[in-house]
């Protein structure tokens, strides 16, 4: 890392190199840390195992996407630390330590971009990059308190940067504020292919809120109470729990053509939660795949048409506030299930998903979030600026 201090674990301590950045630009004078799933000029790539990281040379490239932040001027400060092959949700990585959450140093930050959001979270970048596949950058918006955004599936590329699951995986980022995120969206997103307008139709989506306990519903309704809001269903038939298996057996299926084969040969110790899921791909068939992928694909026609181009899905990002570090195993073994149920909607549909701060629950972090069209990213983001926080617009 660049920075002469870390106190709360974000970045890997990567001996320091020096990336070259634009002098002048629309990111100048901010600073930005890169998940270490991401190639950079003059690193190795670690993505939070071991192995991986001995495997890996000091590489020659920077990933197209980073490079463009680079380009426009934002100043490299480290790269940060991820779950082992960014393969979990709670940011914590059993070789190399858990970054500390500045919001509340007591619970988890949130996976697999912990490191990332931990940074801008603690002021030590301006910008984080990270990757959301099932949740990897909207879980630890929520759990620290910061803005963060999974993209339209494929809008921004992915060359240079570790697969786990290519159906699923996506660029995303993190800031402190709108203002940057208007800014790094401009920079990694381009143009918007669906440009939502000034007063879009607001959807409650009724059927995912109703999957909240009563303090984390009371935040979520204050969030949207000054909005006039109807009500729609999102879920399949067959409800959360369907659409949460369908996700379970595509990022399975996905994984088995990535990372499976290498854990496999590499026969790397397999750490709780990571074994689980391990386990769950190997035994996945083309049959099931077959059947899930039918299922994401009437998603994707039903929340299509629900939102056309000018309607928003109003949702919780996750269901709960992070849990304490020590909290007892079966909150870390249940946890992760339930947020699923409600990230798995915009992950399955290949819809952005923006989270932004709502509140706290018992001194903890929890966020909201907006789902807007297939390719409305950057109105997306504009739109939560002036209905969501018009201070920061």
């Amino acid at each position: 890392m660049l920075l002469q201090d870390d106190p709360f674990h974000a970045f890997v301590p990567y001996p320091p190199v020096e990336v070259p950045s634009a002098a002048t630009g629309p990111l100048a004078g901010l600073r930005v840390a890169v998940k270490d799933i991401f190639d950079v000029a003059g690193y190795r790539t670690g993505c939070g195992c071991p192995l991986k990281l001995a495997e890996s040379e000091a590489k020659v490239a920077t990933a197209p996407a980073i490079q463009r932040v680079f380009d426009a001027g934002a100043r490299f400060v480290g790269k940060t630390h991820t779950d082992e092959l960014a393969w979990s949700l709670y940011g914590m990585n059993p070789h190399f330590g858990t970054p500390v959450n500045p919001a509340a140093p007591d619970r988890i930050p949130g996976g697999s971009s912990s490191g990332s959001a931990v940074a801008v979270a603690a002021g030590l970048a301006d910008i984080g990059i990270g990757t959301d596949t099932g949740g990897s950058v909207r879980a630890p918006a929520s759990f620290c308190g910061i803005w963060g955004l999974r993209p339209t599936h494929g809008r921004i590329p992915l060359e240079g940067c570790m697969e786990l699951a290519a159906s699923l995986d996506t660029c995303g980022f993190l800031a402190r504020d709108a203002v940057t995120m208007e800014a790094v969206g401009a920079v990694m997103l381009g143009d918007d292919k669906t440009v939502l307008p000034e007063e879009p139709r607001l959807l409650l989506a009724l059927d995912m809120a109703d999957r909240l306990a009563p303090k984390q519903r009371a935040i979520f309704d204050s969030a949207y109470a000054h909005l006039t809001i109807e009500s729609a269903p999102v879920y399949p038939e067959g409800g959360a729990d369907a659409l949460y298996e369908a996700f379970r057996d595509i990022q399975s299926a996905d994984c088995n053509r990535s990372v499976v084969p290498w854990m496999t040969a590499a026969r790397i110790p397999l750490a709780r939660g990571l074994d689980q899921r391990y386990a769950y791909a190997r035994a996945m068939t083309a049959e099931k795949e077959a059947a899930t992928n039918g299922l994401r694909q009437g998603l994707r026609q039903k929340l299509d048409a629900l939102l056309g181009t000018d309607s928003i899905l109003l949702a919780p990002a996750v269901h709960d506030a992070p849990f304490r570090l020590d909290a007892p195993d079966a909150v870390f073994d249940g946890y992760r299930h339930e947020a699923m149920k409600l990230l798995c909607v915009a992950g399955l549909a290949g819809l952005p998903q923006l989270v932004l701060p709502a509140g706290r629950v018992d001194d903890a972090p929890f966020g909201v979030s907006l789902i807007g069209p297939r390719g409305s990213d950057r109105s997306l983001i504009a739109a939560a600026a002036r209905l969501m926080h018009p201070r920061q617009s």
